[in-house]
């Protein structure tokens, strides 16, 4: 009885040790390919616009924002700004 509990204890032993080990290079392999990526394809500075649009809102997504918050606080809530987050 002893033996089997012993055995089980340095399977267990193994198996965590093995899982700890892969876990820690795929950090270690993940962080490497971060800092090559970033070394020799960096972001693009400044800002990025797509489109022509300048951040204005349409009428028809302020008209429905204000319908929507006119329905859920029962007429009480005004919208006052809209910020892109």
């Amino acid at each position: 009885m002893e033996n089997v509990l012993s055995n089980a204890l340095v399977i267990l032993l193994v198996g965590m040790l093995t899982v700890f080990l892969i876990l820690w290079l795929v950090v270690l392999i993940g962080n490497a390919i971060i800092m090559v990526v970033n070394r020799y394809w960096p972001a693009p500075q400044g800002p990025v616009k797509a489109g022509g649009k300048t951040g204005a809102i349409s009428s028809g997504t302020m008209a429905a924002v204000v319908a929507a918050v006119e329905a859920v606080t029962g007429g009480r809530g005004k919208v006052t700004s809209i910020e892109k987050k």
